[in-house]
């Protein structure tokens, strides 16, 4: 029976039809795009797991450089040291469309390109330890910048998805069975329509005959 009162209509039933078939078609297609989401989704996720793995240990790798050249370097040298960065680094954003949502894409450029422009101090007075520091941090930069790359489309992917599942559920759960109901209930309608109609048109063509054969007799 019909949610939601109709006209029972041929006009009706042709609008819900093609109605139907649209919203049927627009539902394989958000089925479509909700699995490629997934799967490009679990892939990222699957990437970034890695790559925050490497980061993590690439971290705690600099970290425990940067104690043990503590451990052998006054704080004040330290200090100096560090305190004036010699390399400069441009970042560039730019966007990437995926299944209509716009993932971020990070580019980097360094002021120059010699690995030797990282070291912002002299080799006298400081530690080995905190050149190797140093030179794990700038290794580690395109895979953090990858990192906040995936973390950010797992993010936008994971929304996106949220929302054509609960798209997908309308139109599966509600609008098609809904509009499916509308076809039978208003197609029942105009069945019995038809057959009321039939039936009264049998009734007068059995008035009509008999009144003919009354009006034979009296003639006769």
């Amino acid at each position: 029976m019909a949610t939601v009162h109709v006209n029972p209509t041929r006009m009706e039933l042709t609008r819900l039809k093609k109605k139907l078939v649209t919203a049927l078609r627009g539902h394989k297609l958000l089925k479509d795009k909700r699995d490629e989401l997934m799967r490009r989704f679990l892939d990222l996720v699957r990437e970034n797991k890695a790559l925050r793995e490497k980061v993590e240990q690439g971290i705690a790798v600099a970290n425990r450089n940067f104690v043990l050249a503590r451990s052998v370097m006054s704080d004040e040298i330290l200090n100096v040291a560090l305190m004036t960065p010699k390399q400069e680094v441009t970042l560039e954003l730019e966007t990437q469309n995926v299944m209509s949502v716009e993932i971020p894409k990070y580019h980097y450029k360094t002021r120059t390109s010699d690995a030797n422009d990282i070291y912002s101090y002299g080799y006298a007075f400081t530690s080995g330890d905190l050149d190797s520091a140093v030179k794990s941090l700038s290794d580690l930069l395109p895979d953090m910048l990858r990192l906040a790359e995936c973390e950010k489309a797992c993010q936008l992917l994971a929304a996106e998805i949220e929302k054509t599942r609960r798209r997908v559920n309308a139109l599966e759960h509600v609008m098609i069975p809904e509009m499916q109901d509308n076809i039978r209930y208003i197609t029942m309608k105009l069945d019995e329509n038809e057959r009321s109609t039939q039936i009264r048109l049998m009734k007068v063509k059995d008035m009509m005959l008999e009144q003919a054969h009354h009006y034979k007799e009296k003639l006769g």
